[in-house]
């Protein structure tokens, strides 16, 4: 097939060629309908940093479709997309997306709702294929400079935080030097930083009492 315009309305149609042109037309017509990758907004997401399996979100489609006459038609927005986690076991980063978030859409090649549901082995629920709403939420892109990281840098790691760091552990090994800059370093409440104060001083050998 070709394609020929009538010049006085713009309209352009298809008119028999040879098989050669009639086969790539029918090969890009069904390439267009498979969906592979592409760029989403997030909107909303069911978990805000809290101790939680991993959640699922609602994504805007950044890439806007144009119909035949070449008007803009809004790509519309994925509804519970499986989002990814760093985990290994019980191991995990709990970092999860927000609202503005730019990731990756990933749209699987057969229907995934099934295994979502049971997260076991299942043949798929449909026969749809490259379809959006099998997609899984890879973020990360195009986002702007963070305010809460840690940094790998030749020098060393840098962990910072606006407010506060808080580890928790049966057991804390520390191996090294350790310097502490700040205000003030506090023990069950008492400052045994370097401005702190003794009780009980006595000349000699004697010991002191408790910091105070």
């Amino acid at each position: 097939m070709s394609k020929s315009s009538d010049g006085a309305s713009g309209v352009v149609s298809l008119v028999p060629g040879n098989d050669f042109d009639a086969q790539s037309f029918v090969i890009r017509q069904a390439l267009a309908k498979t969906r592979t990758n592409t760029l989403v907004q997030v909107i909303s997401c069911t978990n805000d940093g809290g101790l939680s399996p991993v959640g699922f979100v609602d994504v805007k489609v950044l890439v806007q479709r144009m119909d035949g006459e070449g008007a803009i038609v809004d790509a519309g927005q994925i509804n519970s997309v499986p989002y990814l986690r760093i985990q290994g076991g019980t191991d995990a980063i709990i970092m999860d997306p927000k609202p503005g978030d730019i990731g990756l859409a990933s749209i699987c090649d057969r229907d995934i709702s099934a295994v979502v549901a049971s997260k076991a082995p299942a043949i798929p629920a449909s026969l749809r294929r490259h379809d959006m709403a099998d997609a899984l939420y890879l973020g990360g892109l195009l986002n702007g400079t963070p305010a809460q990281y840690i940094q790998f840098t030749d020098d060393g790691i840098n962990l910072v935080s606006p407010t506060k760091v808080s580890v928790q552990a049966p057991e804390v090994d520390i191996a090294g030097v350790v310097k502490i800059t700040g205000a003030a370093l506090t023990h069950n409440g008492v400052n045994v930083g370097a401005t702190h104060t003794h009780t009980g001083v006595t000349p000699g050998s004697g010991s002191t009492g408790l910091p105070q």
